[in-house]
């Protein structure tokens, strides 16, 4: 998981996330519509939905509401539901 951004811009509402078995692009497509959420440590849960694929080797983008992620979210593992 890693924020989408430039070399001189990040965007914190947007994160690429490389899911499970998924290994090629029509892989990702599949999952486009679906709900993801990161649970931190003390519990608090954030949900975002996959908007799109992201490259050729099965990532996707997506996009949670609200303030985005804290930079702690940064490799760890989320849930796709």
């Amino acid at each position: 998981m890693n924020y989408r951004g430039s070399h001189h811009t990040q965007d914190n509402k947007r994160m690429i996330i490389q899911p499970e078995g998924s290994a090629k692009k029509e892989d990702a497509e599949k999952l486009v519509g679906k709900t993801v959420i990161w649970s931190s440590s003390s519990g608090k849960k954030i949900s975002g939905s996959i908007t799109k694929a992201h490259g050729n080797s099965g990532a996707v983008l997506v996009r949670f509401d609200d303030k985005g992620l804290p930079g702690q979210s940064l490799g760890t593992k989320v849930d796709i539901v």
